[in-house]
């Protein structure tokens, strides 16, 4: 009998950013960005500093996420430049389960 000859392909190899956690750095640094401008002025005393905060970050948060996002596609585009084409080799593996055997207890 013959061995099956293994399946060789071609592919890239690359190193591609994780987009949630750029999207999440950039939503907590927008967080932070607008906590830091919104206690540099004095606050309204008829709304109060939280509420204030809290509406700014409607403005502050979406805006770091979008700049993360765009820093995450920049690097995606820099390591596609940077990618490497190798040539992989698929073969079939034997099962590594031995066969149970059954034991009488009797």
């Amino acid at each position: 009998m013959s061995s099956p000859q293994p399946d060789r392909h071609e592919v890239q190899i690359r190193r591609a950013p994780k987009y949630g956690r750029f999207l999440l750095v950039g939503g907590l640094l927008g967080l932070i960005v607008t906590f830091v401008l919104t206690s540099l002025y004095p606050a309204d005393p008829n709304v109060g500093f939280g509420a204030l905060f809290a509406y700014f970050c409607l403005y502050g948060v979406p805006t770091g996420v979008a700049l993360g996002a765009v820093v995450a596609l920049l690097l995606d585009r820099a390591s596609a430049r940077r990618s490497r084409t190798v040539a992989a080799q698929r073969e079939a593996a034997a099962s590594t389960e031995a066969s149970s055997t059954e034991v009488d207890d009797s």
